[in-house]
């Protein structure tokens, strides 16, 4: 288990629970959801707002992942129908956040939801990796003029200016968009992950903030892309992998995303700010880590020292063995006993 978070740290990464559909249509277990992910430590938890029948046409398969954690002869759109949020449970699920002190985020999936979501006040949207191409979707977005934060499964560089460019020109800033790296396999194979793709997304579009988007199973790949750069995490979780519904499998539950959040607050504060120094709590062990130039033998007023005459050992409290060159050949001024301070 990973140990208990430094109370120190500076937080930077923007850290979002996903907890997507994993309410079940519940508000109850929506709210309890909340509480978990206050309790982990989350800055933000997000769910998903849609209207199945703008979303989904009755013709649309299940995604193989979904076929194997939901029922078999069920279609995509009866399986998400069940997984709708009203707008009374929107509302209360962000009064419920403000109370936690937690940052509510949805990710609309049509044009009215987007509408809706901006009526509620929401600062951020969350573009989901299946929208990435949606033409009318992204210049709704974009025109509001809000943070957006893309995620990029299945796209390739091209994809990912051609959305940048219809925000920036429905008037939404290069500095307010952050763009994460991820993979819409659920779970991911780690093979697949390819966490370097993130680093050639900040050099192909300097100013974009980057980030990564988590369905891998565990808490390993989100710790080391913090490591690269990240300045946004986002994970799924469920209170129990073991509910029905067609995520639960490949996410987190409260334990492991409590263990990710503090991993990921411990590694950006062992990031440090680059400069190579003795931090304040090594200093002390300076002195016992390090040498001195000490007598080698007993040494007599007048003699002059030789490379016979002196050893380096600890502590380092005397003259720097980095001076050697410079007591050879000198005269000794006092008696020295072995072991002396030079």
């Amino acid at each position: 288990m990973t140990k208990s978070c430094n109370s120190e740290f500076i937080k930077k990464v923007f850290i979002i629970a996903e907890a997507g559909v994993n309410h079940n249509g519940s508000l109850e277990l929506a709210k309890e959801m909340i509480n978990a992910a206050v309790e982990a430590g989350a800055d933000a938890i997000k769910f998903q707002t849609f209207k199945a029948e703008k979303v989904v046409s009755r013709y649309a398969p299940k995604a193989e992942y979904q076929k194997k954690t939901t029922t078999a002869d069920e279609s995509q759109l009866d399986m998400i129908k069940k997984l709708e949020l009203d707008a009374d449970a929107h509302r209360e699920l962000i009064t419920h956040c403000r109370q936690k002190n937690i940052q509510f985020l949805s990710t609309p999936f049509d044009l009215e939801s987007i509408d809706f979501l901006n009526k509620l006040g929401l600062e951020i949207f969350k573009i989901p990796s299946g929208e990435i191409t949606n033409l009318p979707y992204l210049r709704k977005v974009g025109v509001l003029k809000k943070e957006i934060i893309l995620s990029t499964g299945m796209a390739d560089l091209g994809e990912i200016e051609d959305a940048l460019d219809v925000f920036m020109e429905a008037g939404t800033k290069l500095k307010d968009i952050t763009v994460l790296h991820c993979n819409t396999e659920y779970p991911t194979p780690f093979e697949d992950v390819n966490l370097r793709a993130m680093l050639t997304i900040k050099a192909a579009f300097p100013g974009v903030n980057i980030g990564y988007s988590d369905h891998t199973p565990g808490i390993e790949v989100p710790i080391a892309v913090v490591a690269l750069g990240a300045r946004v995490i986002e994970k799924h979780f469920t209170l129990n992998k073991n509910m029905k519904g067609p995520d639960h499998k490949a996410s987190l539950e409260p334990n492991e995303l409590k263990a990710m959040i503090c991993a990921i607050r411990n590694i950006e504060n062992a990031l440090g700010d680059g400069i190579k120094k003795a931090s304040p709590s090594e200093l002390k062990n300076k002195t016992i880590a390090r040498k001195s130039i000490e007598a080698a033998c007993d040494i007599k007023k007048g003699e002059v020292f030789t490379k016979n005459h002196i050893t380096v050992k600890r502590p380092g409290t005397g003259i720097s063995p980095m001076r050697w060159d410079e007591i050879v050949g000198k005269t000794s001024t006092k008696d020295y006993h072995e072991d002396d301070l030079v």
